[in-house]
């Protein structure tokens, strides 16, 4: 599994973009400085929980949406990887979006029973 660094700056970035933020903008409501979230984004630096609840709140959303279905495994399959991805890329459209998929999802697995 990825390193749990990367995964949670990877999902500051969809927040922040589904936000409409810039870096420097979160920066600024977080009350961090800007090179930071970059830092962050990219898996470079590890928050304190402290800073993680400052851009939080900053995004809008609550811990638990950030840390949502992160399950760390002892031996990771390589399906569970493949699972995140899909998760990552899903994750990052719009609502409306997401209902689409999971509708067809949904329905081609009816179909298939």
């Amino acid at each position: 599994m990825e390193k749990i660094s990367v995964i949670i700056g990877e999902r500051i970035r969809i927040f922040r973009k589904r936000a409409g933020l810039s870096q420097e903008k979160l920066a600024e409501l977080a009350d961090v400085h800007n090179t930071y979230i970059g830092q962050l984004e990219r898996g470079e630096k590890n928050a304190s929980l402290e800073t993680i609840e400052k851009i939080t709140r900053a995004l809008g959303i609550s811990f638990e949406t950030l840390f949502e279905k992160i399950i760390p495994e002892t031996h990771p399959s390589e399906s569970h990887g493949l699972m995140l991805d899909y998760y990552n890329k899903v994750n990052e459209l719009p609502e409306n979006e997401q209902l689409i998929i999971y509708q067809i999802i949904d329905t081609a697995l009816k179909l298939k029973c």
